[in-house]
């Protein structure tokens, strides 16, 4: 690895929310791992930016993660991939997740198809979880170009969430990890909701890496990943954030999400309507 490496606050770990206790210990300890592989002037809290586009586009960035729809459309060709974290929810296989199609616990549907007509929430449209996932489910059942009544969307996982239970939309879907950590946290939040079905399932949500780090420093960097993946002192920081390990993933694995966008636009649904 390079002998000079001092990075601006370019580090972040922005996707998921679990308890904070948790995600400071993690995040310390991930630090530690960093410094000992020879990174210089790591913060001691990820930086927690508004504007994720440019932030993951800065080529001072040393490591972030994103989703794996911006990562195989806006970021393409653009960052490195490093890997991807194993998780412990439902839904989730190894490195692959799925998402989960909710609806509200007295909705009579019981497949996909019975929704037809009815309101669809989703958090953008840049979401392989919320959006482009749950696009390839639906594409098969779409009737000129169409199959919802209505799309609004949210902004976010939790404000689709929040507007299946409120009445608001019948239909939503979310990343399970997410769903999973509302579940035990928040379980206010999904109360009254029951899930309908399980997408197709894709790569987890890909740690990054600006484009210009060297060969080296992102080897640096997979291994400090690794480090803190099996550290002991970190297993329960870990299991709090329902980390299982990680994986390093060919940025081939990431092609189904653009193969699930193709499909659906092959069977005239381009766009959730």
């Amino acid at each position: 690895m390079g002998a000079s490496r001092v990075f601006r606050r370019m580090m972040s770990l922005p996707m998921y929310r679990a308890p904070a206790g948790a995600e400071h210990a993690f995040w310390g300890g991930l630090r530690r791992h960093l410094i000992s592989a020879g990174f210089d002037d790591v913060p001691e809290r990820p930086a927690e930016p508004e504007d994720l586009d440019a932030h993951w586009l800065d080529p001072d960035l040393l490591l972030s993660q994103t989703c794996g729809f911006p990562l195989t459309h806006a970021l393409a060709g653009r960052v490195q991939l490093l890997g991807a974290p194993c998780y412990a929810a439902a839904g989730c296989d190894g490195v692959f997740y799925r998402s989960l199609v909710v609806v509200r616990q007295g909705e009579p549907a019981r497949t996909i198809g019975d929704l037809r007509g009815r309101r669809v929430a989703y958090n953008s449209i840049d979401s392989q979880s919320g959006y482009n996932t749950l696009r390839a489910l639906v594409a098969p059942y779409a009737r000129n170009g169409a199959f919802f009544g209505a799309t609004m969307q949210t902004g976010g996982h939790r404000g689709s969430v929040e507007a299946v239970q409120g009445g608001s939309a019948d239909i939503a879907s979310i990343d399970c990890v997410t769903y999973a950590l509302l579940q035990r946290d928040e379980p206010d939040l999904v109360a009254g909701l029951r899930v309908l079905c399980m997408t197709g399932q894709a790569p987890s949500l890909p740690l990054i890496t600006a484009l210009g780090t060297s060969p080296a420093d992102a080897e640096g960097l997979r291994r400090a990943i690794e480090g803190a993946m099996t550290d002991p002192d970190l297993a329960a920081a870990r299991a709090d954030l329902m980390l299982a390990g990680f994986a390093r993933v060919d940025p081939s694995a990431y092609e189904i999400c653009v193969t699930m966008e193709r499909d659906a636009v092959a069977l005239g649904y381009p766009v959730l309507a």
